[in-house]
């Protein structure tokens, strides 16, 4: 499960924020400033690893955005394992119809189907939804899904850009174009070295939290468990349903 998202606009102005400044010298920001362009961040995220791959780019249009995730993608396509169910066709259809029902336009899928190697959550970007670029996913056995049924997933892909974009613009005053790609590109990769998987820890997450530290009080005391304390009849109930199970 992979997702991809674009990040920005970014432009060359001031960011506010915090940053290192000798003690009484604050860095000064000009009230005045040239709009030299903007950047954007283009991102593939795998929140199982919290690995990440993305380039900056000036525009993103469907020719520089098409061309980046080919390359990406088949080259995340080589690391895999073995697909599980290739050698059935049955099941490998199976797989792509279960998920290929869920979304809101279903997608035309062909007679022979490749193994299904890989998710990949998008948004509803008119860009995503080429024909040209979905019958090539589909080709290398890559299935496009489409939020709302992968919004979930794609909250966290924003949750990571958000990470980046202030770590790497933040306090900061970028001059070009180039030097914003530059900045976005180098905290990605120092943030590679030591990814930070992803777990979801939404409202369904909090109600399995509650459940698990449901606690459950003994004998009116002060005293808890967590698990529920077995009942046992009294010894008269017991003696009662055996004399009724002798008769």
């Amino acid at each position: 499960m992979w997702t991809q998202d674009e990040a920005g606009p970014f432009q060359t102005r001031p960011y506010p924020g915090s940053h290192w400044q000798p003690e009484g010298q604050p860095a000064p920001y000009p009230h005045e400033y040239l709009r030299a362009g903007t950047a954007k961040l283009i991102t593939l995220f795998h929140p199982a690893s919290g690995q990440a791959r993305a380039t900056g780019v000036t525009s993103c249009t469907n020719d520089v955005l098409h061309g980046w995730l080919q390359q990406e993608l088949t080259g995340i396509l080589t690391t895999l394992p073995p697909p599980a169910g290739a050698a059935d066709p049955v099941l490998n259809r199976t797989l792509w119809e279960s998920w290929r029902e869920e979304l809101l336009s279903p997608l035309a899928l062909p007679e022979e189907l490749p193994p299904l190697r890989m998710l990949l959550v998008l948004d509803n970007l008119r860009g995503h939804k080429t024909p040209t670029f979905v019958a090539w996913c589909v080709a290398q056995g890559i299935l496009p899904l489409y939020t709302p049924l992968g919004g979930s997933w794609l909250n966290m892909a924003e949750s990571f850009q958000r990470i980046i974009i202030r770590r790497a613009l933040e306090g900061q005053y970028p001059q070009t174009p180039a030097e914003i790609i530059g900045w976005l590109e180098t905290v990605v990769g120092s943030w590679n070295r030591t990814p930070t998987p992803f777990e979801w820890g939404g409202r369904r997450a909090a109600r399995r939290a509650r459940a698990r530290a449901r606690r459950h009080a003994l004998g009116g005391s002060g005293a808890v468990t967590h698990r529920l304390v077995a009942y046992r009849k009294p010894a008269r109930e017991k003696w009662r349903l055996s004399c009724q199970t002798t008769h």
